[in-house]
């Protein structure tokens, strides 16, 4: 066993297994979702004792049902969850893509909106009193709508080196949306016309620092996958820079995807360091900036090489 593997093996994941239905991999819910509401928000959970509380706290005055989905975890997540009274259910976990869309099947959503988050996921509140306007009167021509994302990194608001703002489709209509099929960097895709609300979502992405980089070391080989990947599988989004903030990030990742081996993770990070002022982030920064736009992206590159020095 490699070194690498060694570290894959030792990292919190969540639980795998086939897909059985909700006969096999999926225990029933603990509460009735609300028919009155007009939104469902879907919690992907996994070992998130820590991070749920805050996460289902933030959802406080928000008009809606709350489903957590987890994938078996071991600690007391599921406990929090049905304590707090939300629809719990547990189905194995294959991939993100996979999970999520899983949720939109099986969940008994009986809301015409539904609102993805993940357990290290906060909304703030003018976020929350923007969606209940919203939800008072949606527009009819509108389907979908992407949240500013706030990243919150060693309890610093990261907000240099490009990676504020950044916007993430999270809001839908029910049946119009789904995430795309990749193993890594994942976006939801609707069918109709989208808009940009005007407050920020909390991303937490960092609990402890040896968590953030066993779960970024198990992301690099999804990502080293994913660009050795001929084609994709099923919609994906439709690179374009002249297109939706989330269109735009596809077509400069797609942009550095082509760039040679290791020379493009030195430059990215480079980049977003110094020429988007990442250093303004102070030692945090320094911090982030360096393990995520650099050392995260070295790392796929060595997995890239080391694939192809296997098969000569």
């Amino acid at each position: 066993m490699s070194a690498f593997e060694t570290i894959m093996d030792n990292a919190q994941q969540p639980k795998t297994g086939s897909s059985t239905g909700l006969m096999g991999s999926e225990r029933a819910n603990h509460a009735s979702p609300s028919p009155t509401a007009p939104l469902s928000v879907i919690i992907l959970s996994f070992n998130e004792e820590t991070n749920l509380p805050a996460c289902l706290d933030s959802l406080g005055g928000l008009r809606c049902s709350v489903f957590v989905l987890d994938s078996f975890s071991t600690d007391k997540t599921p406990q929090i969850a049905q304590a707090r009274g939300v629809s719990f259910h547990q189905h194995a976990f294959e991939n993100y893509a996979v999970q999520r869309n899983w949720s939109q099947r099986n969940l008994p959503i009986l809301t015409p909106w539904m609102l993805h988050l993940d357990a290290d996921e906060r909304l703030t509140p003018e976020l929350v009193s923007e969606i209940n306007s919203l939800m008072e009167n949606p527009p009819p021509n509108i389907d979908g709508y992407l949240f500013r994302k706030r990243t919150i990194f060693m309890g610093k608001w990261i907000r240099h080196g490009g990676h504020y703002p950044s916007y993430h489709l999270r809001l839908f209509r029910l049946g119009s949306g789904r995430c795309e099929d990749r193993l890594y960097d994942q976006h939801f895709i609707v069918d109709g016309p989208v808009k940009r609300l005007h407050n920020d979502y909390l991303d937490i992405v960092a609990s402890s620092l040896s968590n953030w980089t066993l779960r970024h070391a198990r992301w690099a080989q999804m990502e080293a996958r994913e660009m050795l990947a001929t084609r994709g599988n099923g919609r994906q989004v439709e690179p374009d820079f002249m297109g939706t903030p989330i269109e735009r990030r596809r077509w400069l990742r797609n942009s550095y995807g082509r760039g040679p081996l290791f020379v493009r993770a030195f430059l990215y990070g480079c980049y977003r360091y110094f020429f988007r002022l990442g250093f303004l982030d102070g030692k945090e920064g320094l911090i982030f900036h360096l393990l995520q736009g650099f050392w995260f992206r070295f790392l796929v590159d060595s997995l890239i090489f080391e694939q192809a020095r296997t098969r000569e």
